[in-house]
Parts: structure tokens; sequence; C-alpha cells
């Protein structure tokens, strides 16, 4: 089954099922899309008490629902900025240290850092020797993406690509699945230098967003867009405090965390299966 499902994969018109999709879960079908929710939250078991807005009939749409917010105080932040706090809720998928270019993906399988990030040797120098974090948010999870820690946008990319599933058993099975996969990817400056943002689109995936920019994915592009943006003092600068809201998905996806070699070290009893809470801790700066 597992080999069937993975070969359907690749055979099935990823990028317009995902788009079909899309326009359902942005339209205001009213009964329909509130039959969706309510089958949506009894078929993965999710926690509505957590959501500022508990019932289905709510929401509007059926992304509005996807991209609910939580209630004021669920995710409490530490503000003390030698602590890295996880960006999501989700479960880590991998998480280590980037070797020779490398990024593990799975068992077997590691991918090209400088290609998920778009393919510029200049883009990843930073953090080429440093640390990685793959965290997959599951359809139950909240799909609100915040930061990890204080940062000035310095610069967007969107990567066109495939739209594969980003679930385990296809991250254990498709080579180099977050570097072919669309994805918007974000650096930003921080007090420990570059840390990139990369958020990375999947199957279903209806689009991504950030909250400078609205929707980035899809744009009907086919080619690889970049946006630079003033630094921190400059006229016009984006600076986001820690747990700040940077973005979202529109049904569920995984994103991926890279820092600079020597900057930080993760939290020593987190790995892969973990599962994480926007705020809790992610790492910490390291002692000089």
């Amino acid at each position: 089954m597992d080999n069937l499902k993975i070969a359907l994969q690749y055979a099935m018109p990823k990028t317009t099922l995902s788009r079909l999709v899309g326009k359902f879960a942005s339209a205001k079908a009213g009964a329909l899309t509130h039959f969706a929710i309510n089958r949506f939250i009894k078929a993965y078991g999710i926690d509505m008490s957590e959501a500022k807005l508990e019932n289905a009939q709510d929401f509007a749409t059926f992304n509005d629902f996807f991209t609910r917010e939580l209630k004021d105080g669920l995710r409490p932040i530490n503000p003390d900025s030698n602590e890295i706090c996880f960006p999501v809720d989700g479960t880590i998928s991998q998480q280590g240290d980037i070797v020779n270019d490398q990024i593990i993906q799975a068992k077997g399988f590691n991918y090209s850092l400088e290609t998920l990030l778009g393919g510029d040797v200049k883009t990843a120098a930073p953090f080429q020797g440093g640390k990685f974090s793959t965290i997959y948010l599951a359809p139950k999870d909240y799909h609100r993406i915040h930061m990890p820690m204080k940062g000035t946008l310095r610069e967007m990319i969107f990567v066109p690509g495939e739209l594969f599933s980003v679930n385990p058993l296809t991250a254990a099975n498709v080579p180099n699945l977050f570097a072919r996969n669309e994805r918007v990817v974000t650096i930003f400056d921080t007090a420990i230098g570059p840390m990139a943002l990369v958020l990375v689109g999947a199957t279903i995936v209806a689009s991504m967003e950030t909250v400078w920019a609205g929707t980035i994915a899809p744009n009907g592009g086919k080619s690889l867009q970049r946006w630079h943006y003033p630094a921190e003092g400059e006229a016009g600068a984006i600076t986001l405090e820690k747990g700040a809201e940077m973005g979202r998905f529109k049904l569920g996806s995984t994103t991926v965390c890279c820092f600079p070699e020597g900057t930080m070290e993760f939290c020593r009893e987190d790995g892969p299966g973990k599962v994480t809470r926007l705020g809790q801790p992610y790492g910490y700066l390291s002692e000089e």
C-alpha cells in the first residue's frame, strides 16, 4: 500500500488538484462549508477549545477555519532573548547539523541547502556548517507561523516547484522533497546573524502567505522571484518581534529553519518525533 501511495504521488495532477481544492477552501459556500469543517474536525480530532472561535458556523470559509486564531495567552512567549522558541505547532521531522551543503530529509535521503534556499551560493553560504530543523504540520495543527526570535526581514524568495505531499511517508520515499516542492524562503537578520525560515508547499496546500506581502503562492509564476527589503533602522524596514506571526499555510505543510554555524544549540532533549508547541523552548544562543 505504501508503494502504491508513493506511485500515486508521482502520477496524480498535484498542482491542478491543489488549486481546485484551494478554490473551494476560499469559497463562502454556507452550509457546505460548515459541513466540510465539521467533518474535518471529527476526522482529525481537532481540539477546538484552543481556538478563539470554536464552532464551524463561526467561519465563512474553510480557509478561515484552517488558519484559525488561538485563544489569547494560550501559547505564551518567553521574552528572554537568549532563548529561541518553536515557530509552529507540529512535529520535528529531522534536526541537526548542515554538513557539506546537505540537510537530512529522512533515513537514506539528504538534500541540498543551496537548492532549498533558491539555488544561490551567497544566500546559502552563511548557513553552511550550521544547524537546521524541519517541522511537519499535520492537518490538525495550528497553521500560523511565528518568529522563533526577533528579526528584520532581508529577503524573500519564491521558488516554483512541485506539490508532493510532505507527510512522513512521502518524506521517507521521495528524494529531495523539500528542495523540489514549491516554497517561500524568508531570510531575517537577527542578533546571531541571518536566519532562514522556509515555508514548503504541498499537495492540497491552497496557498502560503506572509504578514507583510499577503499571498505569495500560488502566484501563477513559473520562475524564481526575489524581493529585497530595507535593513534595520532604514525607512520601511520590517522587524518582527519574537513570537510575532510572520505567515500562514492554507492547508498543512512543513517549515525548515536554518541558523549559522556556532550561533545556537537546539534543546538536547528534542529530536525527530518531538511534538512542538509555538513558544516553547526550541534552542538557545551559543555562549561566546
